[in-house]
């Protein structure tokens, strides 16, 4: 289920006209079903109904455009306001003439066909008849929403784990474990596939991708991360496939031996562009780095998130959440960055200030702002290498779960920064908090 919000403090252009010290206010808009469960005859696999990525499209017109994909599907939603009229103000005193006057009189409903004008509203219309022996229904309008969509299917066998719109407004990626693919938004039986790196035998796979993104305002470039850790630059102009790329960002400063959970750790699980396009933001299970995409040795700045947990690695193999892949967001003026951690814990850095440390949120109805501390050893970095099956057994921890120091069950997975204001939207369970600056 897909639920819209919108800000009551919005004007018609788009900009949120508030005072300064005023908090925006988000209003229920509409809610519709995206995506429906499936199944896959041929894979035997079944196909969740559940909603991995959400990407808005440039608005043409007062009506709303967005891209939603589940594992294996892309649609494209158009969504319009409508307003509706439901009753006129009529007598009920006069029951059985008012009755005829009102079935027979259009101008009270628009936006709809004439049967549901009888078998949607007069039944409404009665019941409230019933109910009332003599009084006035005022004109009622209502705004309601209609959706048209288009689906993109059938070009992924992995599960999607990113969507991105292009800067030219026409088209937009996909990307799978294995593939990069373009489509035209007009186009949805047909797409153009960039990279692949599906090898012949799957014995032979060392890497998947883990996410993509295009350049914001040059439509030939994109990024996309791997679970080696590496972010590579990619320029479509070049090739019609992008097998070469133009630089490979990372980390030529980690150090440590390669272990069983340093090549888990090295996977970048969310990357984004700042909207110069000339940094990068990624998050890896241990820390957040912001990439310059002149500096191809090193990130610029390097904010440690788990470092408090690196003992544990061997608990979190066995429980999975070493396994969890946490957002990270940017600010419209690209000097804070934010990303979650577990008990639900909001971590918000500023560059360039001298604190690495930055401030720490727990996302609740009544948060307090606390500082963190962190260690100051460095985390280890290695590529993806063939796992050893036995090597758990020799390293497992038998330290009990409450020794933790967090609570690994309340986790902020998913957030987002707005892209002009001081605003940010997180996801824990099934809730949804604001937090405005």
């Amino acid at each position: 289920m897909l639920d819209l919000f919108e800000c009551s403090s919005r004007s018609d252009s788009g900009q949120f006209n508030l005072p300064q010290k005023q908090h925006p206010e988000f209003e229920y808009k509409t809610e519709f079903q995206s995506h429906e469960s499936e199944f896959d005859y041929l894979k035997s696999v079944e196909i969740e109904e559940k909603i991995n990525k959400i990407r808005w499209c440039t608005k043409l017109n007062r009506s709303l455009f967005l891209l939603t994909a589940n594992d294996r599907t892309i649609k494209l939603w158009k969504i319009k306001e409508q307003k509706v009229k439901k009753v006129k103000q009529m007598d009920i005193n006069s029951s059985v003439t008012s009755e005829n006057s009102l079935l027979a009189d259009r101008s009270y409903m628009s936006g709809q066909s004439e049967s549901s004008h009888v078998n949607g509203y007069s039944l409404e219309w009665t019941n409230k008849m019933n109910g009332t022996s003599s009084s006035h229904l005022a004109d009622i309008t209502n705004v309601d929403y209609t959706r048209s969509r288009k689906v993109y299917a059938n070009a992924h066998d992995f599960n999607i784990n990113s969507i991105s719109n292009n800067s030219d407004g026409e088209t937009f990626l996909s990307g799978d474990d294995l593939r990069i693919n373009v489509w035209n938004l007009e186009v949805r039986d047909q797409c153009f596939n960039i990279i692949d790196m599906k090898p012949k035998d799957m014995e032979d796979l060392t890497e998947v991708i883990t996410s993509a993104e295009f350049h914001p305002f040059h439509c030939n470039l994109l990024a996309y991360s791997s679970s080696r850790g590496f972010i590579r630059l990619v320029d479509m102009r070049m090739s019609a496939i992008c097998d070469h790329n133009v630089k490979i960002l990372q980390d030529g400063r980690s150090h440590g031996s390669k272990t069983f959970f340093s090549e888990i750790i090295a996977s970048i699980s969310d990357m984004k562009y700042a909207m110069d396009g000339r940094h990068i933001l990624s998050r890896d299970y241990m820390t957040l780095k912001l990439w310059d995409t002149h500096m191809e040795s090193s990130p610029v700045a390097t904010y440690k998130i788990h470092e408090h947990l690196r003992p544990k690695l061997p608990k979190l193999y066995t429980n999975d959440a070493i396994f969890d892949k946490f957002d990270c967001c940017l600010n419209g003026n690209e000097l804070q960055f934010a990303t979650g951690s577990y008990s639900n814990h909001l971590r918000v850095f500023s560059f360039g200030t001298g604190n690495e440390n930055g401030i720490t949120l727990e996302v609740k109805k009544e948060s307090n702002r606390k500082p963190t501390s962190q260690t100051t050893s460095r985390p280890r970095r290695s590529s993806l290498s063939n796992l050893a099956r036995g090597f758990y057994r020799q390293g497992q921890d038998h330290d009990s779960e409450n020794e933790i120091s967090c609570n690994l069950k309340s986790k902020l997975l998913h957030l987002a920064w707005h892209p002009t204001h001081n605003l940010i939207a997180c996801s824990s369970g099934s809730s949804l908090f604001m937090y405005h600056a």
